[in-house]
């Protein structure tokens, strides 16, 4: 109630000429419903209709993109799952936040301010009911049973004891507190612990296990963290009941006459790599290729169930993902399948793997089947898309590092003079990339992340410097070559990083 409270005032506080203004606009321009599915962890190479070499059938994502706009410049903010899920939903880069580098766990404390816009919050304030299913990793916060006691015992990572958290409490600082009407979450990654369902900031059944770590000898991925587990949860069938509260969230929507957005953040294709049997070796890329066919077909059931319940033609869909796929050398060499296509690295790095993310995006009759943009997008630029999409002007201090892409996605000439021009992107080590035109400058020796940690490329430069347009694969380092370009580029990541905004 507190933090709802703390928004509330924040948003009345607005400069009143531009929300009336806003509301003046916003009455008379279309509100299309959105779904945005948010893959975990899954690469820009996995959908075969981006990656002709591809060896996971993709039916459903391949619709996509014969019937809406890919974009081929997209990027999450960050190459971790929890910053760019916090960038996704306020317009802002994570780096921004406390969370410097990393990601959260299931008992970390919220990371979204209180008094924040949201993309949730600006659609609710313009007449949308606001839905929020799938996995959060942006922190809550758990009451203890014993107020002068710690939350557990033992390390961020692993809960040896936690008796002192209280599962019967209500749950605050996620979702209905940052501008969802309704939620239904898994606290944090499929391999995280606590392993509940938290509805509207309650779970949904009593914990009353500890879950082991399990390991497998089949294959790579199959493995989570012990912790405590509620009596209604499966690791089998996560991704099916988010799945299917989607789809009856979808139905239910059909009855009411407001526009719906639903933020769907999938558990998947993250460890563990759990396909259920229909999907076993239907892939050629092991379990996790399977995994991923069964990511399609979850888009199969969202666009099913908007024809059934016949709000396809009036539903903006886009499909993402929060990073790129932890997939490496050893992976490609077992499967001859490239999940990140022809970039360098993987999540966790800065290198182009780690953030090249798919951004397909489909509205029947509105946006022109089978087009492609190489705009430069980012993750965070959902929020100023919405904004221009119903002709309601962000505050002063939202979304400050969203940029709008609406006049792409029509297919007209902008409207505005501040389509995205430069980048930045956050490695979970805490190292940056700046991207200008073809050019990407990284401030750091290796990779950023696991591909290539610092410490192991201690004979490289100390900063890299590549052009994309020739070298997208970055295999040459040209930061001897233009000392100038690289002292510009540096001076515009730093004035980006402190002055607290790009916008």
């Amino acid at each position: 109630m507190k933090h709802s409270m703390i928004r509330n005032r924040a948003l009345i506080g607005l400069p009143s000429l531009l929300l009336l203004a806003g509301v003046a606009k916003a009455s008379s321009v279309e509100k299309p419903n959105i779904i945005y599915i948010l893959a975990d962890d899954m690469g820009i190479g996995d959908i075969r209709a981006l990656n002709a070499a591809s060896q996971i059938p993709t039916p459903a994502l391949d619709h996509m993109v014969d019937n809406g706009m890919q974009f081929t410049d997209a990027h999450s903010n960050s190459a971790v799952s929890t910053p760019t899920r916090y960038g996704t939903l306020t317009g802002r880069y994570a780096f921004r936040s406390a969370l410097k580098k990393g990601v959260l766990t299931g008992y970390s404390e919220p990371l979204l301010e209180p008094v924040r816009e949201t993309v949730a919050s600006f659609l609710k304030a313009n007449g949308y009911r606001t839905a929020c299913i799938g996995k959060w990793h942006l922190g809550l916060h758990w009451s203890k049973k014993d107020s002068t006691k710690a939350l557990y015992e033992g390390s961020e990572w692993d809960t040896t004891d936690t008796q002192n958290v209280n599962y019967e409490a209500s749950i605050t600082g996620g979702p209905t507190d940052c501008g969802f009407d309704y939620s239904y979450i898994l606290p944090a990654s499929l391999d995280m612990a606590p392993y509940v369902y938290i509805e509207n900031g309650k779970l949904t059944a009593p914990v009353n296990r500890h879950a082991p770590t399990w390991k497998s000898d089949e294959a790579k991925g199959m493995w989570y963290r012990h912790g405590d587990i509620a009596d209604d949860f499966s690791h089998d069938t996560c991704l099916q009941r988010f799945t299917a509260q989607s789809v009856k969230y979808i139905h239910e929507a059909s009855k009411n006459k407001s526009p719906f957005f639903l933020y769907f953040p999938l558990s998947a294709p993250h460890t563990p790599w759990l396909p259920s049997a229909e999907f076993r070796h239907r892939s050629n890329a092991g379990v996790y290729g399977d995994f991923v066919c069964m990511v399609d077909d979850v888009v199969r059931q969202i666009y099913k169930a908007l024809e059934e319940s016949g709000q396809d033609k009036n539903t903006i869909v886009v499909f993402t993902s929060d990073n790129g796929s932890m997939w490496g050398q050893e992976d490609i060499n077992a499967f001859n399948h490239r999940a990140n296509g022809i970039y360098s690295g993987a999540k966790s790095d800065i290198w182009e793997g780690g953030h090249r993310i798919p951004y397909l995006v489909t509205w029947p009759q509105k946006i022109q089947a089978g087009s492609r943009s190489s705009q430069l997008v980012c993750s965070t630029d959902l929020l100023a898309t919405c904004a221009e999409m119903l002709q309601t002007p962000l505050s002063p201090d939202a979304g400050e590092d969203s940029y709008s892409f609406w006049s792409v996605l029509r297919g007209k000439s902008s409207g505005q003079s501040h389509l995205r021009e430069s980048l930045i992107s956050h490695s979970v080590e805490g190292y940056f990339a700046f991207r200008q035109g073809p050019w990407v400058l990284l401030d750091c020796k290796g990779s950023g992340g696991w591909a290539l940690p610092e410490k192991e490329a201690s004979d490289r430069p100390s900063m890299q410097l590549y052009n994309l347009e020739q070298d997208a694969s970055q295999q040459n380092n040209l930061v001897e070559h233009y000392p100038e370009l690289v002292k510009t580029m540096k001076s515009r990541l730093d004035q980006q990083k402190l002055q607290g905004r790009s916008r």
